[in-house]
């Protein structure tokens, strides 16, 4: 059979795919009847370049693709996540500090003691410390965690103190590593000025009121360094031994309140509701049993008519001032009695009775009544 010419007409400028051509020049044949095309060496090497490229475009089932590593098989270059570091709690307690209202308070030159608690405890971690005072930093610690309780916690210690007034900050913090999370925890505390006069009023006197009252000493708690006060601190002095008349609010008293110093030793717990006259310290004692309730300083009998010694019982009382001048009187045995008067002086200078301050001759009258034993004594 004779081959007819094909004519080839002229590609649109358009871009059409080589395979949809050489489908077209298939699809003419056909149509013409012609027989089988021989196809120029060109176009056969670019239907071979084309059925070469979907072969390597479609990922044969048998080899997984690189671009998409099977999940059973791990990537080498895949990085291995390290295990989630545990979260620590801490807390940290503060000692030999003292609690005004909402504020944490100390004094200048008094150590604050540090105590922390981490748990999950970790072996051989250490916390970093840091005191600053009005934002300087006066120290820095570094400080070992040790087990605690077995080890179910890790308790770390130390101390720091402030030289001077002003805003104490303690920081104790912990970088994460592999063992242990970071935490950091801070406390503040105000480092309180020393200086009291007549008048001064503010967190220190209200602390020291605290501390004069609990060591039983009689005095209504105003937050003024008022007469009242200035009565219970020479309560306080006397009970010390460190005289009769000592009003003072300085650092040497200041600091004997805050450790708690002084205790009057009760000679009669058996007696019950009693009054104990301690003539030695020129004090008096309201004590239920054993346990003191109030203290007040008083003035005994002068050398030339000293107060009498022994135990004797109320047996008489008088509210109110007598015509020489005694006010709100207890008397014990003939005319000695426990009672107010002006002056009461920081010295033995009544005729045997045992002097109050008016301002506290009430109080003891109130607490006191017949019957109750009354013993006077020196040490």
């Amino acid at each position: 059979m004779r081959l007819r010419p094909v004519r080839v007409l002229p590609m649109p400028r358009r871009s059409i795919a080589p395979v949809t051509v050489l489908r077209s020049l298939l699809l003419l044949c056909g149509v013409l009847g012609a027989g089988p095309i021989v196809l120029p060496a060109a176009a056969q090497a670019a239907r071979a370049r084309i059925r070469s490229a979907h072969v390597r475009a479609a990922p044969s089932p048998a080899a997984p693709s690189a671009a998409a590593p099977s999940a059973s098989t791990p990537s080498a270059a895949a990085p291995v996540a390290a295990a989630p570091v545990a979260p620590v709690r801490a807390r940290v307690h503060l000692s030999d500090v003292f609690r005004v209202g909402s504020s944490l308070v100390t004094v200048p030159g008094r150590a604050v003691g540090v105590r922390g608690f981490v748990w999950p405890y970790a072996s051989g971690q250490t916390v970093e410390l840091e005191a600053t005072l009005d934002h300087r930093i006066i120290a820095e610690r570094v400080v070992r965690v040790r087990p605690w309780r077995g080890g179910a916690l890790g308790t770390f210690s130390a101390s720091f103190s402030a030289r001077a007034p002003g805003t104490l900050r303690i920081k104790c913090a912990h970088a994460e590593d592999a063992a242990m999370g970071a935490f950091v925890v801070e406390r503040g505390i105000a480092v309180l000025a020393e200086r009291l006069h007549p008048g001064s009023e503010g967190r220190l006197v209200v602390l020291m009121q605290r501390r004069l009252r609990m060591l039983h000493i009689y005095l209504r708690q105003t937050g003024v360094l008022d007469a009242g006060m200035r009565l219970a601190l020479d309560a306080y002095h006397r009970l010390l031994g460190w005289g009769e008349g000592d009003t003072s609010a300085d650092a040497r008293t200041i600091t004997a309140l805050l450790d708690g110093r002084g205790r009057f030793a009760v000679r009669y717990p058996g007696q019950g509701r009693h009054a104990e006259g301690d003539l030695t310290h020129q004090l008096l004692a309201l004590v239920q049993g054993g346990r003191v309730q109030a203290i007040y300083p008083i003035s005994s009998g002068k050398p030339s008519t000293p107060t009498i010694l022994g135990s004797f019982r109320i047996y008489d009382r008088v509210p109110g001032y007598l015509p020489d001048g005694m006010y709100y009187s207890d008397f014990f045995i003939r005319g000695y009695a426990i009672h107010g008067y002006d002056p009461a002086p920081d010295y033995p200078a009544s005729h045997g009775c045992m002097r109050l301050a008016i301002a506290d001759a009430v109080s003891v009258y109130n607490w006191l009544a017949i019957g109750d034993w009354v013993d006077t004594y020196y040490r």
